[in-house]
């Protein structure tokens, strides 16, 4: 069965002040073999970005079984897995040095750049495509619940370096801004063992996202950021230590 495979080396760029791999930089390496994978599959960017067609995120779901360190070579394995009608999935599974350490789940809306409509995923998916018949992980519900806090834990204005080439701040860097809303003193010591994201509405150059975060009963924490109020992402995320 397909699978697209692909080595990268943990470089200390990727990393945080604990040497584990950051949410961000995790994100943007499976986005790495998400991109080379429909290349080869024939619906990559290349192929679509000409008929004004992309690929927007809207959710991810990521277990990980122990932290990725400085220096270790991550072996990221991804497929597509056959689309609905408006969303598109693709799974992932991650591994270093043959030790299984993860896995992940994505989905993906397709829409017309020029209006940001919503398509069909029949626009970049043939009848005839073969998918896998397996998951990496089976997640049956994205939903996160919304958060209630009257004082925000910081607040970011989005600026260049969070932009993209669709006009809109890179759904990697959200996890950035996501884990901003947390101390270095928080994070001491743990890892991120769970983490779901949900991109709700785009944010654009010079709004101002407030970010709020909340402990929910199970041990799990949520953070959100919003635009005077309007969500626009949400993160629930595990550590452990």
């Amino acid at each position: 069965m397909y699978r697209h495979c692909k080595d990268y080396e943990i470089r200390y760029t990727d990393v945080d002040f604990q040497d584990n791999l950051k949410l961000s930089s995790l994100l943007s390496l499976m986005e790495e073999s998400a991109c080379l994978s429909a290349e080869e599959l024939g619906f990559g960017y290349s192929v679509l970005q000409p008929k004004n067609i992309g690929f927007i995120m809207v959710n991810w779901y990521i277990d990980l079984y122990r932290a990725v360190k400085l220096g270790d070579v991550l072996t990221i394995h991804t497929w597509p897995v056959k689309p609905k009608r408006l969303i598109v999935f693709r799974d992932f599974e991650l591994y270093v040095n043959g030790e299984k350490v993860g896995v992940a789940t994505s989905r993906w809306c397709l829409v017309d750049l020029k209006t940001f409509s919503m398509l069909a995923s029949t626009v970049a998916f043939s009848e005839d495509m073969v998918y896998n018949d397996f998951r990496s992980v089976e997640v049956t519900n994205f939903k996160i619940p919304e958060i209630s806090c009257d004082k925000p834990a910081y607040s970011k204005v989005v600026s260049y370096s969070d932009y993209d080439h669709y006009n809109h701040v890179n759904n990697t860097k959200y996890a950035d801004f996501l884990m901003d809303a947390f101390t270095v003193e928080e994070l001491k010591d743990k890892y991120i063992s769970s983490v779901r994201i949900t991109y709700v509405k785009q944010s654009k150059y010079g709004e101002t996202l407030d970010f709020y975060k909340s402990r929910q009963e199970d041990g799990s924490c949520i953070a959100e950021g919003r635009v005077n109020g309007e969500l626009r992402v949400q993160m629930r995320v595990t550590f452990n230590v």
